[in-house]
């Protein structure tokens, strides 16, 4: 929180499958937190995190059977790794399909880009960029 109180929390996005999605995220190092069961309507809110900083809200709508539309204005949640080239391994060994573009470099950065199950898009980045 910043001197005004005010700071980033979270992100949240909703899920058709939460084990699934719990189960993606937990792959690639975050952590459940937090768990609100809201039976009254019809809601369950998970929250996932690294430890300190903003955390994922992931919201399971009762019922849902279908995906949700991303729409046009999300872009991407974003994830710093230590080491991009171990997560990728790791991903393609359980979920290759998840892959969307292989690691690259940006400025310096080593930057990649994998979907949940949902279909939202995960920019992972390498901070450090070991030439």
């Amino acid at each position: 929180m910043s001197a005004t109180g005010t700071g980033f929390l979270h992100t949240m996005v909703r899920v058709k499958d939460l084990d699934t999605s719990i189960a993606f995220y937990e792959k690639i190092g975050m952590k459940k937190l937090r768990t609100k069961d809201f039976p009254q309507y019809k809601f369950t809110l998970v929250f996932l995190g690294f430890g300190d900083g903003p955390e994922l809200e992931l919201t399971y709508n009762y019922g849902r059977e279908e995906p949700y539309a991303l729409g046009e204005g999300y872009g991407h949640i974003a994830i710093s790794v230590n080491n991009i080239h171990d997560m990728i391994a790791r991903l393609k060994e359980t979920d290759p399909d998840r892959i969307v573009r292989e690691p690259y470099t940006m400025g310096q950065s080593l930057i990649a880009f994998i979907t949940d199950p949902d279909g939202y898009k995960i920019e992972l980045i390498e901070k450090e960029l070991k030439l």
